[in-house]
């Protein structure tokens, strides 16, 4: 089979999927292509008819349609559906199928790195209340953890995220100031907003003077592939979860979900650290 996947967002031109996914059809020998479908507003409607009309394979989703495109689909996995955004779609014999892979992405790329952290007494802060951290807080709720506190600007945003709260996790809601001032107190913070991606390298969403040295920082922006965040939480000695690795293993996912094999991580993660440093 010549697999057809693609991407549907704005902009999507400089995007890191197809060099990803052309590793992952290598890795597992398969063939196909991946290809970016850079789509303004105006023309979604006509772009998705398109590709049900061509029976493209699979394809993400990203920013700014992952509630958009829900409307389209004709079924939507429970767990996208609380979340409320899709950046995975399969065709199922001409049925379309939403997931989102974003969270199992990351709870996956953290696993995988930091195994230590999965026990249910950990203490978890995300900062941030948007897409990214619904996703996330979704996925460490159903990973078992018990306390996960989250910091905003507004707290009216993130008390809704609440709606994917469980019996057993205890969730406060903190502005980042009160958050800087608890910092010691976490096994993991996530950084799930936009400050500090380039061209803004140089800016981060609160200070780390607080932090613990035992505390695993995690930043799901990738570009730059060390944002001014992780570079304090190494220089006060604390361990640092860089974005590129949940970007692959999102991705993997999706690949997952489309072809039903899983490629080995084994030198992927590598190679695309170094196109990252420009290596």
């Amino acid at each position: 089979m010549n697999y057809q996947f693609g991407l549907i967002g704005y902009p999507v031109n400089h995007s890191l999927s197809p060099w990803i996914h052309q590793q992952f059809m290598s890795a597992v020998g398969l063939e196909g292509a991946y290809l970016l479908f850079e789509t303004p507003v105006e023309k979604l409607d006509e772009r998705l008819k398109q590709l049900k009309q061509d029976q493209i394979h699979g394809f993400n989703v990203t920013v700014p349609y992952k509630q958009k495109v829900m409307a389209f689909l004709d079924e939507v996995d429970a767990d996208a559906d609380r979340i409320g955004a899709v950046n995975t779609v399969v065709n199922q014999g001409g049925r379309w199928k939403g997931y989102n892979t974003d969270g199992i992405g990351y709870i996956r790329s953290l696993r995988k790195e930091f195994p230590d952290l999965f026990s249910s007494e950990k203490r978890v802060l995300i900062l941030g209340a948007g897409g990214a951290a619904r996703g996330i807080y979704r996925v460490l709720v159903n990973a078992g953890f018990q306390k996960v506190d989250i910091a905003n600007r507004t707290k009216e945003k993130a008390e809704g995220l609440l709606d994917l709260q469980e019996v057993h996790t205890e969730t406060a809601i903190y502005g980042y100031k009160e958050a800087e001032d608890t910092l010691d107190k976490y096994d993991l913070i996530v950084q799930t907003t936009s400050v500090g991606m380039s061209p803004d390298k140089g800016k981060q969403i609160i200070s780390l003077k607080k932090l613990h040295p035992h505390t695993v920082v995690s930043d799901i922006i990738y570009n730059p592939l060390t944002t001014q965040l992780l570079q304090e939480a190494s220089d006060q000695g604390a361990r640092v979860h860089r974005g590129h690795t949940m970007l692959l293993y999102q991705a993997r996912y999706a690949f997952e979900i489309w072809t039903g094999t899983q490629p080995a991580m084994n030198g992927i993660v590598s190679q695309l650290e170094k196109r990252l440093r420009g290596i």
